[in-house]
Formats: C-alpha cells, sequence, structure tokens
C-alpha cells in the first residue's frame, strides 16, 4: 500500500448509507493520506466505483488510495429476487430479509480481512462499520483492530431510532403518546411517527431480532462518528453522548465541497452529478434553465427520496394543491405505492390536463425517477423543499439555507421532521406516511405558509440562513480559528492513532498539516 496505515470501511447495503461512506472515506484519506478499504458486495463496489469516478478529480491523490474489496453475497440464498444486494427497488417487506441477510458478510469480511493482515503485517488502524452492522465489533475484536459506528443520520434522528428499538416504550402504554429513555421528562413521541414494524415489534419479531442485536453491539465501539454539525444538533448531541457513554465525532457534512463553497447562484455546473453518480430523469441544464428564468425563492422542490413513493390518493391530492397554490415547483415524481417505481406515469394518477397545463404556463415541472437534488436546492430560485426527511436530503436542503415542508415516510425520518420542527424551526409538517389522508387544500395552505414573504415563512427562510452559516463555519480550514467539523475529524484521527501507536502526535499534526496545506493550494 502507498500508505503506512489503512483503515477498513463497511457501509450498509443502501445508496443512503453507501454514498455517505464514501465521502467520509475521501475525508479521512485526504486529510491524514491513509489508504481506506471499503468492503460490501459486488454490485455495490460497482455502484461505489461509477460515484468515486464521477466525484473524484482524476489529479487527486485520494482517487488511487481508497479501494474497493468484494465480499461473496448471494440474494437468492436469503429469499431475495436474483441480484439484489442493496434497498433500491426492493419493496418494503422485504426489507428485512436483506438486513439479516447482511449478518452473513461477518465471515467473507474476516477471511478478506486475514488475507490483507497477512499482507500488510499489522491489522488496520480501524473498522468503521455502519450502525447496522453492530457484528463487525466481534469482527474487529478477533484481528486485533479498533471499532468505530459511523451513523450517517443526524444526531436527533439516531438517538431516538436507536432508544426507541432497544427500549420499545411505545409497548408499555395504551396511549398514543409516550415518553422515550434518553429524553427529558416532558418529551413526548407520537405513536404515529413510528414505522409500521417499530409499531407493532415485540421484541421477537423478525425486525426487533436484528435491530436489537445489532444496535446493542455497536454501544461497545470506542466510538461513534456522526454525519452532523455540532453547532446546529447541540441538544440532540448532548442526549446521544450521555445515553452511548462515548465519543461521538461530528464530522458532518458530508457533501461535495462545491455545494459548500459556491454561493447560490443560476445556471452554472452541476454539483449532484458528481456527488449521486446517478443519471437525471431530465438533463441537469434543463432543470437549471427552468429555474433561471424564475425570481429567487420563488420555486417549490418536491422529491420523497430514491426509496420512497406516496399513495394515488395523496399523489393526486398533492398535484391539486400545487395547482391551487399557483406556487412554481419541480416535482420529481414515480408511480404511487402499489406500482413499480420506476414504471411510467399514467394519466389517471394526476388531475385531467395537469402536466399539459403546468407546461404551458410554466408553472411547474415534473421529473421522472431522479433530479439534480443538490443543484436545485443550490439555485438561487428555489424557496422551499418538501421531503421526506431523510438526512442527507436534510443536510443537502440546510446547507443551501432552503427550509423544509416536512413528509416523512420511515427509518428515522418522522424524528428528524420532529427536531426541524420543535428545536430548529425549520420545517412545518405536512402529513406522515403512506397511507395518511391528505387534501389539496391542506397542501395549498402548507405551500403558501412556507413560500410566503412575510410571517412564518420568512421566519423559516431567515433561521435556514442562519443554519446555512453554521454550516459552512463548520468546515473552515483557513483562518485562526479551524471550523467544528474539522477539529472533530482531527480529534478522531489523534485517537485512532493513539490507540495503536501508530504515529507520535507532533507527527500525525505534521501529516495532517502538510494535507491541509495542499487542500487549500488546491
Amino acid at each position: 500500500m502507498a500508505s503506512d496505515e489503512y483503515i477498513v470501511m463497511l457501509p450498509y447495503l443502501a445508496h443512503g448509507h453507501l454514498i455517505p461512506f464514501l465521502a467520509l472515506a475521501r475525508q479521512i484519506q485526504q486529510r491524514t493520506g491513509f489508504t481506506i478499504i471499503i468492503a460490501s458486495t459486488k454490485l455495490n463496489i460497482q455502484y461505489l466505483r461509477r460515484s468515486s469516478v464521477s466525484a473524484d478529480d482524476s489529479n487527486s491523490p485520494s482517487h488511487s488510495s481508497i479501494r474497493f474489496v468484494e465480499l461473496p453475497f448471494c440474494s437468492s440464498a436469503h429469499d431475495l429476487p436474483p441480484n439484489t444486494e442493496n434497498t433500491e427497488n426492493l419493496s418494503l417487506n422485504k426489507m428485512i430479509n436483506l438486513f439479516h441477510a447482511s449478518v452473513s458478510l461477518k465471515d467473507p469480511l474476516l477471511h478478506v480481512l486475514r488475507d490483507i493482515i497477512d499482507q500488510e503485517g499489522r491489522p488496520p488502524l480501524c473498522i468503521i462499520s455502519d450502525v447496522f452492522f453492530g457484528w463487525a465489533v466481534d469482527v474487529a475484536k478477533s484481528v486485533g483492530a479498533m471499532h468505530i459506528t459511523f451513523s450517517t443520520g443526524g444526531a436527533y434522528g439516531t438517538m431516538t431510532y436507536v432508544s426507541l428499538w432497544l427500549n420499545l416504550p411505545h409497548r408499555s402504554t395504551d396511549s398514543d403518546e409516550f415518553k422515550l429513555p434518553g429524553f427529558p421528562e416532558s418529551y413526548r413521541f407520537h405513536r404515529s411517527q413510528l414505522h409500521q414494524y417499530l409499531r407493532v415489534a415485540d421484541g421477537t419479531d423478525m425486525w426487533s431480532t436484528f435491530m436489537q442485536p445489532q444496535i446493542s453491539r455497536c454501544l461497545e465501539s470506542s466510538g461513534w462518528l456522526c454525519n452532523t454539525v455540532q453547532e446546529i444538533e447541540p441538544f440532540g448531541l448532548d442526549l446521544l453522548r450521555k445515553y452511548l457513554r462515548l465519543p461521538v465525532w461530528t464530522i458532518g457534512p458530508l457533501l461535495p465541497q462545491a455545494a459548500l463553497k459556491k454561493p447560490s447562484s443560476s445556471h452554472s455546473s452541476s454539483i449532484s452529478g458528481q456527488h449521486a453518480g446517478k443519471k437525471s430523469g431530465v438533463p441537469p441544464e434543463k432543470c437549471l434553465e427552468w429555474l433561471d428564468l424564475k425570481s429567487a425563492d420563488s420555486v417549490l422542490y418536491i422529491s420523497f427520496g430514491s426509496q420512497n413513493t406516496i399513495g394515488a390518493s395523496q399523489m393526486m391530492e398533492l398535484a391539486k394543491g400545487l395547482e391551487d397554490s399557483a406556487k412554481s415547483f419541480i416535482w420529481v415524481i414515480r408511480p404511487p405505492l402499489g406500482f413499480d417505481i420506476n414504471g411510467e406515469i399514467r394519466a389517471d394518477w394526476l388531475p385531467e390536463g395537469f402536466e399539459e397545463r403546468i407546461r404551458e404556463n410554466k408553472r411547474g415541472l415534473l421529473v421522472r425517477n431522479w433530479a439534480p437534488q443538490l443543484d436545485i436546492l443550490a439555485h438561487k430560485s428555489t424557496g422551499a423543499f418538501l421531503s421526506h426527511c431523510g438526512w442527507n436530503s436534510i443536510l443537502e436542503s440546510l446547507s443551501q439555507g432552503v427550509p423544509i415542508i416536512g413528509w416523512p415516510m420511515a427509518a428515522e425520518q418522522a424524528y428528524n421532521s420532529k427536531m426541524l420542527t420543535e428545536e430548529m424551526g425549520l420545517s412545518v409538517e405536512l402529513t406522515r406516511g403512506h397511507q395518511s389522508v391528505i387534501e389539496g387544500k391542506e397542501v395549498k395552505r402548507f405551500v403558501e405558509l412556507v413560500m410566503d414573504e412575510k410571517g412564518k415563512g420568512k421566519d423559516m427562510r431567515k433561521k435556514a440562513a442562519e443554519v446555512r452559516v453554521q454550516i459552512r463555519s463548520a468546515i473552515r480550514e483557513e483562518g485562526e480559528e479551524q471550523g467544528s467539523s474539522v477539529k472533530a475529524m482531527d480529534d478522531f484521527v489523534r485517537t485512532i492513532v493513539s490507540k495503536r501507536g501508530a504515529l507520535t502526535a507532533n507527527q500525525l499534526g505534521q501529516k495532517i498539516s502538510e494535507k491541509q496545506t495542499k487542500i487549500l493550494r488546491n
């Protein structure tokens, strides 16, 4: 290997986890010169290679210092469709099969690690694995390596998710509202904020028998990395650190540097395509040209993430509300729940003549499948984001100072929405889930509320602009005072190195300083 030290990383099998892991790998490599080895299944490695090439500058030294190792995996052995190695296009009822199947990666990883250790003569500095891969703690111990858990979500959402699965507090009450261990006594969560599988979990079901042992094992890590910023989540971080009783390093936001350094702008080079390694349903330039025609903060962007869609009746009412609001919008649209998510959009899912009218009056733009999200959010014309509240989307939105209308669907999204609304004042929640009844007039009311140039909408944009500054300050390299995320990353690196004694503190400091100088020059 080109570097004296190496780190092994193990992301969960979902694009929303793979991309932050890749971004973290690049960040660690650029700051330290360590070689990073990312281990995953064949199809996920292919996706990561494509993403790495599209995100990387061919002249960057990290291009050759991030390696990918394939782990054998047979989906059909786990009652999964052929060639299913991640959550893309996987039906909801099969998600738990993939979770349980992921445990089968333990022995292949151990075999690969032993081969690498034989070649290098020493174990990795540490193994960084996803919160869903608690079994990696045992693998790290067996090869004599330090283990670190990486949560790709925010601190508040992670804290809520962990405590809910480990304690199942809603099982102890008939009330819809309940307390949650680790949160202040006055805090209440609502049963409707729970994913349907968590709502019925009793500790013996398939979801519980995966989540509880995996999360519990992660509590035995040497520390956690969290894709967030200290200044925007002080409350959630305080709760998480107290609950885990472990170091938690805030090393976010793991977003493309171009998205964090350039001001909100009009038509410019794409940053979304570089980040995701995906092709847009509409050419990025068409989206940006369309946005160029709009005034500042006048466009609502709508997307429910790559894994989610809404019900057919919800889609109809959303379309009615958007049209009645008379606000401009870009809507990343997919077939509703129960249909092939990658299929064609049927006319009867939308109001009669809807697409023709919005095309003629240039009021809306429908984008099939996927859109250049960061480019859209970074554009000066985008004024709000109707979102499923996935953490990656939240970071992208807040990094550009764009407030949110929440429509959480699954995972920790409802808890993210709760934090954005109650703690930060950056969002209003329109509804929750796929089955909720929503009317067009409610959509219209919420859109007008947030897009209004006065009142609550103005206040939300002001707060979002403040968070945008905090996020960008957190990654500041130059000047007398480094940003909090830069300091956290350096502290993390010093910690894993000191545990191993690989470099003296002075040597490490010099190594990081040299890397920082190169980064600033570039």
